[in-house]
């Protein structure tokens, strides 16, 4: 009896025991499931962060409207009616042409879809505007995506687009204004320089190869410059363009296909100094080439406005000419200070504006004529302000330089050129 007390006084002890044995490894399981549902939790934020980080970051599409005029297609009323099927039908042949331009080109993984948003009338034919949309890269840059898909474009309506006929020099895609470079300085006349990039709109206008005025890149086949700069020679095939930071070193080079003279510009007076120059073929854009933002005729730079002028024009008053492309930082002076009688004495007029400093220091000088007066706008972009036109001298006290404004004569420039 003894004995079996004992054992069964042993027995309890012994399920005690095997249930602190088996407490214990139901905590450890407890323990790892937690730990391997954490390690999941883990890894499936980590899985999400990254999807979220490439969906808004790298797959984050690029939508661009584009217009441009189809010279084979008159216009009709029913096009201004979206479920029309006049409308539908030209919605299919220009969706057609841009899968086609787009699945043949390296841009064809990134493009998704296009589609007309309006169509217009201009002088009985049509102005068409395509939005497109494309999937990007996580490492795509949007301005460089941009320029590829305009210059795909523009090559593609360089050339053949089966039925319908496009107008080239037509062609508009959003973005204008933009630097890609810039660096520090702020003269023309004592001459600092600018670097590749900075001023991507400047073109030289050369004679025989020779640099003899400045302009300005509006549009992929469009400049403007001076009309002086055509006096002794308005023949276009006398004339070429040159765009890049070097005279001698060029990054590109187009022939002038037609020079359009303001019609009441009467030499040696100064009004209506203007000049439209058409290239021969269209200008593709880069980094280094890009046309400047044309301003609307009711935008107003006001007196005391920081604008830049920039050429290869002399560094003094009958002075050498620089290679490297020079700038000045200036501000647009009153016109009534610059028609006092120890300035101008009345000699700007409509038009016309002044920009530089009263006592001197920096401006433009021989050479730079027809080159662009530019200013920006809170966000960066460029417009053009003004055309170098005429002065007394360079960099004179009193003596600033004076321009053409571009505002006065914007719709001029629309009536030329459609931009």
């Amino acid at each position: 009896m003894a004995k079996g007390q004992l054992q069964r006084q042993e027995q309890p002890w012994n399920i005690l025991q095997n249930r602190t044995e088996s407490d214990t490894n139901m905590k450890l399981t407890r323990s790892g499931k937690i730990a391997l549902i954490i390690l999941v939790v883990i890894i499936v934020a980590a899985a999400i962060g990254v999807i979220v980080y490439f969906v808004v970051y790298g797959k984050t599409p690029f939508y661009y409207r584009i217009s441009f005029k189809l010279t084979n297609v008159d216009y009709d009323s029913k096009f201004g009616k979206p479920y029309s099927q006049e409308y539908i039908d030209l919605n299919e042949r220009i969706v057609s042409l841009m899968n086609k331009t787009f699945q043949a080109s390296k841009l064809r993984r990134q493009y998704v879809i296009s589609h007309v948003v309006k169509v217009r009338q201009a002088n009985s034919k049509v102005i068409v505007e395509v939005v497109l949309k494309f999937k990007s890269c996580y490492n795509n840059n949007a301005a460089v995506f941009r320029d590829r898909a305009r210059n795909i474009l523009l090559q593609k309506f360089t050339g053949d687009t089966g039925s319908l006929c496009i107008d080239p020099s037509s062609f508009k895609l959003s973005g204008c204004g933009r630097q890609t470079k810039m660096s520090p300085g702020n003269k023309i006349a004592g001459g600092l320089n600018s670097v590749e990039g900075e001023w991507p709109w400047q073109a030289s206008l050369q004679q025989s190869n020779i640099h003899r005025c400045g302009a300005t890149l509006i549009s992929n086949n469009w400049l403007l410059t001076a009309a002086h700069c055509f006096v002794n020679a308005k023949d276009p095939q006398e004339w070429s363009v040159t765009f890049g930071l070097l005279l001698d070193d060029p990054k590109l080079k187009r022939r002038v296909k037609n020079i359009i003279i303001h019609e009441q510009y009467r030499y040696p007076a100064h009004d209506h100094d203007i000049a439209i120059v058409n290239l021969s073929k269209p200008v593709l854009y880069t980094s280094t080439i890009r046309k400047v933002c044309l301003p609307e005729a009711s935008y107003n730079f006001p007196p005391n406005s920081d604008v830049v002028v920039t050429g290869w024009g002399s560094i003094k008053t009958d002075g050498a000419s620089p290679n490297v492309l020079q700038k000045g930082k200036m501000k647009i002076i009153d016109p009534a200070k610059c028609n006092n009688k120890e300035v101008y004495n009345g000699a700007i007029t409509n038009g016309m504006l002044c920009a530089g400093f009263l006592e001197g220091k920096i401006d433009a000088c021989q050479g730079d004529s027809g080159g662009p007066l530019v200013g920006s706008d809170s966000r960066g972009i460029w417009f053009l302000v003004g055309i170098v036109s005429w002065g007394d001298e360079c960099a004179l006290p009193n003596k600033p330089g004076v321009y053409t404004e571009v505002t006065y004569y914007r719709n001029w420039i629309m009536s030329k050129t459609g931009l």
